[in-house]
């Protein structure tokens, strides 16, 4: 997701720029209007990419949750070590038809989140987790 932030960051700078350009009749405005296109190429396959490095496996005793392009993370949540599940769905989520699985454990450290879900699945994948770590005995 920092890329996706910081191609944003470069993305608005170039525009300034090329805007100022622009209004100033500077023979670089075409460069920084090819370099808008370049990045906005570059943000797209970014995006799709990013959404493609997100997952998650179940396992028999714990869960499974990758993410990331540069630094790939593995995070392995116990089912016996989980709190509570959370399901939520942002104002944004909500008009992709979209939720988020919200993992809570004892150390903050280990929580884990499964973003891009269909409500449904969020739903089972939250009811699935919770009668889990209810038969771990230890969290829940």
């Amino acid at each position: 997701m920092e890329l996706v932030r910081l191609s944003a960051v470069l993305g608005v700078l170039l525009l300034g720029v090329a805007v100022g350009w622009a209004l100033a009749g500077h023979w670089l405005f075409g460069a920084a209007v090819g370099a808008l296109v370049l990045l906005g190429v570059w943000r797209a396959v970014t995006v799709v990419r990013a959404v493609h490095a997100w997952g998650y496996a179940e396992r028999e005793d714990d869960l499974l949750v990758r993410h990331g392009l540069l630094v790939r993370r593995l995070s392995i949540v116990p089912y016996s070590r989980m709190q509570f599940v959370d399901v939520s769905a942002g104002p944004l989520e909500r008009a992709f038809d979209l939720a988020t699985v919200q993992l809570h454990t004892a150390a903050a450290a280990s929580d884990a989140r499964v973003p891009g879900l269909r409500p449904a699945e969020a739903s089972r994948l939250r009811d699935r987790l919770t009668a889990l770590g209810e038969d771990r005995a230890e969290g829940l």
